[in-house]
């Protein structure tokens, strides 16, 4: 299997990356396309450029994983992923899975606690996962995982969470990788957090 990985020198795409590798073609989107099986691709730039860039690599799977870290939220975290939806189905790539964070389609829950001061980087997740979940016809899968946390993975998480807990890095990558495995994903949107279930299982429930 081809997979174009955007946001792959990320601290979670990076993750993602090797794990991937170990089992398919891997492609890095990323600006400055540098490293072996890298494709210059700049979430900024005009939707047919991102297009070109999708069809010279012909993926089966995207892995939208790219942040701004509050930078260009506008530009990347939210037209940037609406971009790459658009180049996917325009270069016929079926499956699309896109890491966003909890809760960003449920803007009654933005005032929780450590979400409250995060309203900017809401609303551009929100306008992405929103696109990708009713305009794109896409074979999507959105993972919502709470607040990121750099510490060793367990291979367990929890699922339909009902509070923003904390997410080994380590085990959402892995998260990533699974769901590509499971077709139950496939049309769904999983909020996550670190838990007691086997990956697999979890996502399959």
């Amino acid at each position: 299997m081809k997979i174009l990985i955007v946001g792959a020198n990320g601290r979670v795409g990076t993750k993602l990356m090797a794990l991937l590798s170990e089992s398919h073609t891997v492609y890095a989107g990323v600006r400055n396309a540098e490293a072996p099986n890298a494709v210059a691709l700049d979430l900024t730039a005009p939707l047919p450029e991102i297009t070109k860039a999708v069809k010279s690599v012909q993926p089966d799977v995207i892995y939208f994983t790219a942040g701004s870290r509050g930078k260009n939220l506008l530009q990347v975290d939210a037209f940037g992923a609406v971009k790459l939806i658009q180049a996917a189905k325009a270069a016929g790539v079926p499956r699309f899975v896109m890491l966003s964070t909890v809760y960003a389609l449920q803007p009654e829950r933005w005032n929780e606690g450590i979400l409250a001061d995060l309203s900017d980087y809401y609303i551009a997740k929100f306008f992405a996962d929103h696109w990708l979940v009713h305009h794109s016809d896409l074979d999507y899968t959105i993972l919502q995982p709470g607040p990121l946390e750099d510490t060793p993975g367990t291979g367990r998480i929890a699922v339909d969470v009902a509070e923003p807990r904390g997410n080994s890095m380590d085990d959402v990558a892995a998260t990533l990788a699974a769901i590509i495995t499971i077709p139950e994903t496939v049309g769904k949107v999983i909020t996550m957090s670190g838990g007691d279930t086997p990956i697999a299982e979890a996502l399959a429930s």
